[in-house]
């Protein structure tokens, strides 16, 4: 069995007043949510409200995230290596008004794989063709925007292109 590398992950959908999910855009054209890697003894909330300020410049109390409202899993190969990592990505719902990003605390490999961003209405979540991840998003958001913070995470199936078939439709 090789060895892998435990990659915890702190997310934030991070909603406007109308109800507008902010995703950044990728070279691989993935969209997907401000966060990233939990240092070691790191609350995840800790975890979720830095990386929020290093991607976007806006700044968020640990506190006001709330509690994680949905996770998903798996393993991956990192291009820059070829490591296997296997990632506990845990995501936070926030509401704030549509602010201007601040790129200023972006780290050298993500100014180089964000290539945008983009407030992406529910509709055009639920509509897209484009990949969106992580998958089952619109399911979590629809539940969120009517105001439910799920009691337990949800979970969400692992997103990473190499089980790209698992999301098609059964025929």
């Amino acid at each position: 069995m090789p060895r892998f590398i435990q990659r915890p992950t702190a997310r934030v959908l991070l909603a406007d007043d109308d109800d507008r999910l902010l995703l950044f855009s990728s070279v691989d054209a993935t969209w997907f949510t401000p966060g990233g890697g939990v240092a070691k003894r790191e609350p995840l909330n800790v975890a979720a409200a830095r990386e929020l300020r290093e991607e976007t410049g806006r700044r968020v109390a640990p506190e006001d995230l709330g509690p994680v409202v949905a996770t998903t899993s798996g393993h991956w190969r990192a291009d820059w290596d070829g490591r296997i990592r296997f990632s506990v990505d845990s995501f936070f719902f926030l509401r704030a008004p549509v602010f201007d990003l601040d790129p200023a605390g972006l780290e050298r490999h993500e100014r180089t794989y964000i290539t945008g961003h983009r407030w992406w209405t529910f509709a055009d979540i639920r509509a897209t063709t484009e990949n969106v991840v992580p998958w089952g998003l619109a399911g979590v958001l629809e539940r969120l925007y009517a105001g439910e913070i799920p009691a337990e995470p949800v979970r969400l199936p692992w997103h990473h292109p190499e089980f790209a078939h698992l999301a098609e439709p059964t025929r």
